[in-house]
């Protein structure tokens, strides 16, 4: 993806020029997260699918992120970027929910 608009407030990123498909909304008080402390708690969440843990881990280590302890290591890994957000790389086996049609959304 790439930064499509950059203003005071927001930061827009996108595949394609013009496309608006993650949003960033900047804080002007904002206090970095301290993951899994409640007095301090994550302010957004990403799960991140990839097909090759091991190399998704040593890009977003080489960008800033450290590793944080997660508990279904076999299917994701739990990391922080630089200022703290926590966000995981999923991986492993995909189950993919079938809709029932007669089910009323």
């Amino acid at each position: 993806m790439r930064v499509n608009e950059d203003s005071e407030n927001w930061v827009v990123i996108g595949t394609e020029p013009g496309s608006r498909q993650l949003a960033f909304q900047r804080s002007e008080h904002w206090v970095p997260p301290a993951w899994p402390d409640p007095q301090r708690p994550q302010q957004m969440h990403l799960d991140i699918r990839v097909d090759d843990a091991d190399a998704a881990e040593r890009a977003v280590l080489a960008l800033g992120a450290r590793r944080l302890p997660g508990e279904w290591e076999g299917r994701f890994r739990v990391f922080a970027d630089p200022v703290g957000h926590p966000f995981c790389l999923v991986f492993g086996r995909r189950q993919v929910a079938h809709a029932d049609p007669n089910e009323t959304r």
